[in-house]
């Protein structure tokens, strides 16, 4: 049995060179047509496997996935199959990869099944891929917190002192949780500008978007109990394209003492595709030195971090698209299983499709901030666009897109893309 990873697998449906969806990635998420309703897919190429209609033609007959199979793969989120266990997971993505490949006539000469089964994705309606009961969002790029650190408190101790000791983060809101593609109101809110005696109400006038990476959490813990670091990539599903859109102007007022609210709350935005541990275990790679060494409990050894490269585009309403930020989830300083273990660390129970975000990913140089606010630098160097056009923050009418991948031995894993268009705020009647 050849591993679904291995860079020689080549599938008998037509994959176009640099397709996010080889058979190498196979990642997981929900579709709905008229004539369906909602199923459960793997994107492959330019297009989604059901596998509700798999299991129909008995393709997972042999696996033991347990007695809720196939009414799992009917379901308006990928909850139910994650809560199956990492065991129907790898057994799902394996008989997949064999009956994709390109010396298998199982699916491919059988014409019913291949009406049934495979889908082009334009002719069909993506969902949300999870059900988050529980939403944090952390701040884990040192790059990205030392540039608020500088803008908004001192230059010369920009990282405040607990940073590199705990991976900071917050609990956000998961019923603002939105699939690509769903518009996002530019929000009301309090906002007081540097030289106003009094706050004011109305539109954000500092709209602004964050680069992340969401996990979504496969395996529960039970209340009081805490999570090894060591283990904590056990309790993971797999990754996301996650977009943070954040009210600069409501947040700056609002934040202090207690932290993000408002500011944040009235929107995020995932891409449709989950990608499996499993299939970005080729592309691990070392994270940054932890200096101080962490505490005992968030202490790992070996590589947790990914080698993801990442890009951000902004197309103003009627013109082109112009990509504004190049940079790469490998550069976290904290990894998704320091954040876990640390998130359970005081008996925090964790619950399966809860979403953890990574925070905001920058790196070093001018191109690779990820946010407005740090490439305008706070509203003072405006960023050019391809129209001719300039922006601080954004504007009604633009559209935000993240785009992902990993790359390795002529294998591109790729996460889609995750986008979202500003749509004017709400008219204020009083």
């Amino acid at each position: 049995m050849a591993n679904a990873n291995d860079p020689t697998l080549r599938s008998w449906i037509d994959i176009a060179p640099g397709s996010d969806f080889p058979i190498q990635n196979l990642p997981f998420g929900v579709f709905e047509t008229p004539e369906r309703g909602p199923r459960l897919a793997v994107a492959i190429g330019e297009y989604v496997l059901d596998l509700y209609a798999v299991a129909q033609f008995g393709f997972f007959e042999d696996l033991e996935l347990g007695p809720k199979m196939p009414k799992v793969f009917r379901r308006r989120s990928l909850n139910q199959f994650i809560a199956l266990g990492r065991p129907a997971w790898r057994a799902v993505r394996q008989r997949l990869s064999e009956l994709l490949r390109h010396d298998n006539p199982a699916l491919r000469d059988q014409p019913e099944a291949m009406r049934e089964c495979l889908l082009r994705q334009d002719a069909v309606r993506m969902l949300r891929p999870v059900k988050p009961q529980n939403y944090t969002d952390f701040y884990s790029s040192i790059e990205h917190a030392t540039n608020v650190g500088i803008m908004f408190r001192d230059p010369a101790n920009a990282l405040l002192p607990n940073w590199r000791h705990i991976p900071i983060g917050y609990h956000g809101r998961a019923s603002s949780i939105v699939v690509s593609g769903t518009d996002i109101r530019r929000p009301n809110g309090q906002r007081k500008a540097p030289d106003a005696a009094a706050p004011t109400f109305g539109p954000c006038q500092q709209l602004d978007f964050e680069l992340e990476m969401a996990f979504v959490v496969g395996r529960p813990t039970k209340l009081g109990e805490t999570l090894p670091v060591q283990s904590a990539e056990d309790y993971i599903f797999g990754l996301m394209l996650f977009n943070d859109w954040s009210a600069r102007d409501i947040q700056s007022w609002e934040y202090v003492p207690l932290g993000p609210f408002l500011g944040k709350s009235f929107g995020s935005s995932v891409a449709p595709w989950v990608v499996t541990l499993d299939a970005l275990e080729p592309f691990r790679i070392a994270g940054p030195v932890q200096e101080p060494e962490p505490l005992l409990y968030l202490r790992q050894t070996g590589n947790h971090n990914f080698d993801v490269n990442l890009e951000v585009t902004i197309q103003p309403e009627g013109g082109p698209e112009t990509a504004v930020s190049y940079s790469n989830f490998g550069l976290m300083y904290w990894s998704m299983a320091q954040q876990l273990a640390h998130h359970a660390s005081n008996g925090c129970n964790q619950q399966v499709g809860d979403l953890y975000a990574s925070g905001t990913i920058s790196g070093t140089t001018p191109d690779s901030l990820g946010s407005m606010l740090e490439l305008s630098w706070r509203g003072t160097r405006p960023v050019p666009l391809a129209d001719g056009s300039e922006r601080k923050f954004l504007q009604d009418g633009d559209r935000v897109t993240m785009r992902g991948f990993a790359e390795k031995d002529g294998v591109r894993i790729g996460f889609g893309e995750v986008t979202g268009k500003v749509l004017p705020a709400t008219k204020l009647e009083f």
